[in-house]
């Protein structure tokens, strides 16, 4: 195992000219690591994030050599609420919630805990005490219902929960299904028979805890896919793969610096928010801003971005494309200066409303469940409109056929990772008791995205649709995300999504569903579908235009953001 995570050290990364600080990780972090990069020894074999990272760095605070302002770690509720916590009151903490864990709980290595709790610092603490202890953490949205809950309990063998008093309810009405659950823990301020209270039994812990030694292949997080199409995948992810990752690709997508505070707006069940909210920005020191949000207001973001000194933006297309319907000239942000987009392709439209009234670009990144980030724009890196950037440092990715055979810039194929014959670091182990879907996601030497794409000669890519999106018409094959670019530049649209149609004459056609803007609610809608149309065809190859579309309220989408357009096809082709 060892053996496959080691770096394809012949992959080396092109020079780059960042912005921004020369040197992102304290020499006293980055020098161990240093000849590990330049291919002069092996990756180690043992490796915890919390104690070669986290507790390296409460080790550099007291030292002073990093300022207390801004925290390790910075959360709000909107309500007057806050918690500020430095590196070393992070360690602290966790080692009570990991004593807690072990003694209180029973937990020993290697067994799993599902935890579903909203964006609050509980959230933080149990990802830390897990790392500590050596438990396996499954993340999961405080959107899931009680079957989402009993499937991945059923799935996943966990032996405790921990989750709100909100959702203790939905679990109590399955756990008599699950044989394997053993402990029930809840943050709340009340009770509940059955449950602990996690606040309660944490804090009377002793905070002497000896980090359990891992070793880096030693499984760490699994992510339950975000179920686009199919059931739910459990996504294995080891010490190496999120937590050894980013102290070798360094800069590769956020080039921040321990003075520097990021805020990413991404649900906690979602790969995301542990890879911007977690993992990378902790490397280099960061600060990790986090607001609770109930709920998704563009005004709310805007004043936070105008009342704390976020320095990084990380969020999904949907948040971008929900700020633009603002006058932003109304709000002078304190300190914004680089944005993120991921999870979905962002619409130029967008990207061009966004930069001409705040003078930010948005830098877009592409990645997976599987492989964390696989494409990005970097800082300092030409932005193209409707590309997601060049392949990430440890990642050699191509265009492939369905033979696995490389095309050339410029073919439109299936994108893909090399993984083979050396599983390159940052990959997922394995889907869990899934030895089907393991078998479907390679092709050759390369781990097959499901999505396709394109590459120009100067190695940016292009994102098309995912392979099963892509609509054939008369022939001619379209991209869904093409006609919704087009479609969002027209005044009238929100929010679009392009699926594929039952036609009789063509086989199949372009069809839009369309979330209008408040302003065109009363609109002449057959006048209005015709404009949409005729604006299609200006903007883009005609024949791409819809030939039906629907205006609806809102598009189905996963709980990570993205929309759910087979759901969509599903329904248009009646199945």
């Amino acid at each position: 195992k060892l053996q496959s995570l080691k770096l394809l050290w012949t992959l080396k990364p092109p020079n780059r000219t960042f912005r921004g600080h020369p040197r992102l990780l304290s020499s006293d972090v980055y020098s161990q690591y240093e000849s590990i990069r330049q291919g002069k020894q092996e990756i180690p074999k043992y490796f915890n994030f919390a104690s070669d990272v986290l507790d390296k760095w409460s080790e550099i605070e007291k030292a002073g050599k990093r300022s207390s302002n801004p925290p390790a770690f910075w959360w709000i509720n909107g309500e007057g609420e806050e918690v500020k916590w430095s590196f070393e009151e992070l360690g602290f903490l966790s080692r009570k919630v990991a004593n807690m864990l072990t003694k209180e709980c029973g937990l020993q290595k290697g067994d799993r805990l599902i935890l579903i709790l909203p964006r609050i610092p509980e959230w933080w603490l149990v990802k830390v005490a897990c790392m500590r202890a050596g438990i396996v953490l499954i993340p999961g949205t405080s959107q899931l219902s009680a079957k989402d809950i009993l499937y991945r309990l059923q799935a996943s063998k966990a032996t405790c929960i921990i989750t709100t008093g909100k959702l203790a309810p939905a679990v109590d009405s399955v756990a008599s299904q699950c044989q394997h659950l053993k402990t029930k823990l809840m943050v709340s301020k009340g009770s509940r028979e059955g449950w602990l209270n996690f606040t309660e039994l944490y804090q009377n812990q002793s905070a002497d805890h000896s980090c359990i030694k891992t070793r880096i292949e030693d499984p760490m997080i699994i992510f339950f896919t975000s179920g686009t199409t199919g059931s739910p995948k459990m996504t294995q992810h080891s010490q190496g793969s999120l937590g050894f990752r980013p102290l070798l690709s360094e800069r590769y997508w956020l080039d921040l610096s321990s003075s520097d505070m990021i805020w990413n707006t991404a649900d906690t069940g979602w790969i995301l928010t542990s890879i911007a909210a977690f993992f990378d920005p902790w490397v280099f020191g960061s600060c990790i801003f986090i607001h609770n949000l109930p709920q998704t207001e563009s005004t709310v973001i805007l004043n936070t971005l105008c009342r704390f000194p976020i320095d990084a933006l990380v969020g999904a297309p949907t948040l971008f494309r929900m700020l633009v319907q603002n006058d932003l000239s109304k709000y002078k942000f304190m300190k914004l200066k680089y944005c993120m987009s991921g999870g979905e392709p962002l619409n130029p439209e967008v990207m061009e409303q966004w930069k001409s009234q705040t003078g930010l670009d948005i830098h877009e990144v592409y990645g997976q469940t599987e492989t964390g980030i696989i494409c990005s724009v970097f800082k300092g890196m030409k932005i193209k409109p409707g590309s997601m950037g060049k392949a990430a440092p440890l990642y050699d990715v191509q265009i492939v056929d369905k033979n696995a055979n490389i095309l050339p810039p410029g073919q439109q194929g299936e994108i893909a990772v090399r993984s083979k014959p050396i599983r390159p670091l940052g990959f997922f182990s394995e889907y869990l008791d899934n030895p089907k879907k393991i078998a479907e996601s390679e092709r050759g030497d390369f781990y097959v995205t499901g999505d396709r794409g394109t590459m120009d000669e100067e190695g940016y890519f292009q994102f098309i649709g995912r392979d099963d999106d892509i609509i054939i018409s008369s022939g001619y094959r379209i991209g869904p995300f093409e006609v919704e670019s087009a479609l969002i530049e027209h005044p009238a649209v929100v929010e679009t999504a392009v699926v594929s149609s039952p036609d009789p004459l063509r086989g199949e056609v372009v069809k839009a569903f369309v979330v209008l803007s408040p302003t065109f609610s009363s609109t002449d809608l057959p006048s209005l579908t015709r404009d949409l149309q005729d604006h299609v065809k200006k903007t883009t190859a005609p024949y791409k235009y819809p030939r039906k579309v629907e205006f609806v309220k809102e598009l189905p989408k996963t709980v990570t953001g993205k929309i759910k357009r087979n759901e969509l096809r599903d329904k248009e082709w009646g199945r």
